[in-house]
Parts: structure tokens; sequence; C-alpha cells
């Protein structure tokens, strides 16, 4: 294994887990945390600095995991196309990505929305029943991205698997003084 493809390889967990962790973050604490808030103005400004603080770490973080993913898969590609469960993890793979790159842009564009109704619902009717809509929509969408990232970081485990050698660290060790 090179220094190429090592370093690729971590991007990619490191990217995984920081998406993953990001986005658990926010639904285990920050947004709960934001409900905390006085008034509906408040907690769209705990909720917009939160994730105004996070929203280019990660956004950085899903562009390297995909580029990674992309360079392990070209690496990799013999191996994908002709080990049937290497090809059957990197198709899930793809697809728990592409699951978790549209929860994450939903999650951003539905809190976006929620944070500006959330400005308006003091005043206006609409807007307060547009926020609750929104809401509700989020306690949903939120998970989405940490279940599907999880996921993500299962196969790479199970990948990591697939490439080790006969005796690993949780096999039996050799009995000493046996041939």
């Amino acid at each position: 294994m090179t220094t190429w493809s090592t370093t690729v390889r971590a991007t990619h967990l490191l990217t995984n887990a920081a998406w993953f962790g990001g986005s658990l973050m926010g639904a285990v604490a920050l947004n709960p945390a934001s409900r905390e808030g006085d008034d509906a103005r408040e907690r769209a400004a705990i909720l917009d600095e939160g994730w105004g603080r996070w929203g280019p770490v990660q956004g950085a973080a899903v562009a390297l995991h995909l580029l990674s993913g992309v360079a392990i898969v070209a690496d990799n590609r013999r191996r994908v196309l002709a080990h049937r469960p290497t090809t059957v993890a990197v198709v899930l793979k793809t697809a728990l990505t592409g699951l978790a790159v549209a929860a994450s842009a939903e999650a951003y564009r539905s809190g976006a929305a929620l944070g500006d109704a959330q400005e308006a619902a003091d005043r206006d009717p609409s807007a307060r029943r547009k926020a609750r809509e929104l809401g509700e929509r989020l306690r949903w969408v939120q998970w989405a991205t940490p279940a599907a990232t999880a996921g993500l970081l299962v196969l790479d485990a199970y990948l990591g698997e697939q490439q080790r050698g006969v005796a690993g660290l949780l096999d039996r060790p050799p009995r000493l003084g046996r041939r």
C-alpha cells in the first residue's frame, strides 16, 4: 500500500467521521438546545450561529469524502469489478452516500426555511404554521444523515475486513509449541 493510498483512505474515513459527527451533534445537541431560546427570533439566531459555523466544515468534509471515494474506487477498480462482495459493498456505499448527500441538502434547505419562518412567526400566523411544519419535517430529516453516514462507516469496516490476512486481532492465537 502506498503513502498516497493511505492518505486517500484516511481522508475518506476522517471526512466521513466529521460528516457523521457533525450531523449527529446537530440532531442530539444543537437543534434541541436552540429550543431553549426565549422567543422564535432567538431560537433562529442560535441555530443560524451554530450551523453557520459548522456548515463550511461540513461542506468541505462532504466534498473531500466524495473525491476520496472516487479515488479509492479508481484505485481498486479491478477488485470492485471482480470480487462480488466488494462490488455489492461499493454499490451500497454509493447508494448510502447519495442518501446522505440528499438528506444533508434537504436538512440545510429546510433549516434555512425554518429560520426564516421562525423570525416572522411572532408576527405572522402563516409563518408560525410554516415553522411548525418545517420543524416537524426536520425532526425526521435530521436523523437521515447520521444514519446514512453510520452505514458508510460500517461498510468501510466490512471492506477493511475483506483485505486483512487470515489471522486477525480477534482470532484465537495459535497455541505455543503446536505445529
